[in-house]
């Protein structure tokens, strides 16, 4: 059976489906199995002219948002690029992004097209302030899900709360799966190691959806109770200025590391002790199982995927969102017990090893391609 995941941002791009996608090559292997990977450069910016039509909304509605505008040329370069690379057929068509399976499907519209939602754009724009809920780029960007439902042959994602949240934009949420992103166990390698003092770690993009200033709040908090710890923040992004700037105000800047864009955080994350992030949602958060794999313990908020990766208390600590002080308690529970957050990271570790191995998701996978054979 030859495979083509459709991916949008190059598999070299850190996080989310390119942390799963490019690993499942090696688990495809022929004579049964061919797969290739597809993406669009980032080189390819207005290539693309074809006329656009959806066939469940007039996408013109909205056509007076730069955001419509940029995502519309983005589809059109994405058509573009792909009738200008791809010449062979193949069996079946995953899709990682909704612009890729709209454009596979466009392209070829006798092939089986499975299309997995990762993430939600739109909400992403509204916790980091681009756009207004309920307005036209939020409209245009729900609609998308019910075209990707009417044109290709199966919708599913990454966990049952994404899943929920899908429903009102779609005829038939019952018929949406769930497969959550699974992990290559080789990738990370716990090391048993004793800091003197807690480190705490986070790896993220740094924008308002990932609750960093609530995290620096917490650390104030901790600091005001006396206690020690190294807060180590890994990424880059728009607020990366704003968020120092705040670590200054609040009087922990010297406790806080800021190292940028890291290309395989997994390679020194087992160092760290606590993982911690206060995201304001998540589809799934991939960053928390690399973590659990990497045998840290857990300290999350209590939305989307995050919830369903961690079991208050026994694989790791959740709080609410936007609560610093509830997020300070979490984590001065593990950072004043050592043997409690080992015990969590413990069982966190083999939650992980059990619901997101890689090997899951190959059969769950194959089982779903052999629909379509």
């Amino acid at each position: 059976m030859k495979l083509l995941q459709a991916l949008f941002f190059p598999p070299e791009q850190p996080g989310g489906v390119s942390s799963m996608i490019p690993y499942l090559q090696d688990r495809f292997n022929p004579p049964h199995w061919e797969m290739e990977l597809f993406s669009l450069p980032k080189r390819i910016r207005s290539k693309g002219s074809d006329s656009v039509q959806f066939q469940t909304f007039d996408w013109h509605e909205f056509e007076e948002s730069p955001i419509v505008q940029k995502y519309v040329q983005t589809y059109r370069d994405y058509l573009w690029w792909t009738k200008l690379r791809i010449k062979q057929p193949y069996d079946l068509i995953h899709a990682h992004h909704p612009i890729a399976g709209l454009a596979m499907k466009e392209v070829f519209p006798d092939i089986p097209v499975v299309q997995s939602i990762h993430s939600s754009y739109e909400r992403e724009l509204i916790l980091n302030g681009r756009i207004q809920e309920n307005g036209l780029e939020h409209r245009f960007l729900t609609s998308i899900y019910k075209e990707l439902e009417h044109r290709t042959d199966k919708l599913f994602t990454v966990s049952h709360s994404f899943a929920s949240y899908l429903a009102p934009y779609v005829g038939h949420p019952e018929a949406i799966g769930v497969i959550p992103n699974g992990f290559d166990e080789k990738r990370f390698k716990p090391v048993p190691h004793e800091n003197e003092v807690a480190q705490l770690v986070t790896v993220c993009r740094l924008v308002p959806a990932k609750g960093l200033d609530i995290l620096l709040k917490a650390c104030e908090e901790l600091k005001k109770r006396g206690l020690n710890y190294v807060l180590h923040i890994i990424g880059d992004g728009p607020s990366r200025l704003e968020l120092e700037e705040l670590a200054q105000q609040l009087g922990i800047y010297d406790e806080t590391i800021f190292y940028g864009y890291t290309l395989h955080p997994e390679e020194f994350m087992p160092f760290f002790d606590i993982f911690v992030l206060p995201s304001r949602a998540e589809a799934f958060g991939s960053v928390f199982a690399e973590a659990a794999l990497c045998c840290l313990a857990l300290v999350g908020t209590d939305v989307g995927g995050i919830s369903e990766q961690i079991e208050n208390g026994t694989t790791g600590l959740l709080v609410p969102p936007e609560d610093s002080v509830a997020l300070a308690d979490a984590l001065e529970k593990v950072i004043i017990d050592p043997d409690y957050r080992y015990q969590l990271a413990r069982t966190g570790s083999d939650k992980a090893k059990t619901h997101y191995s890689l090997n899951r998701v190959v059969h769950e996978l194959k089982q779903l391609y052999l629909q379509f054979k």
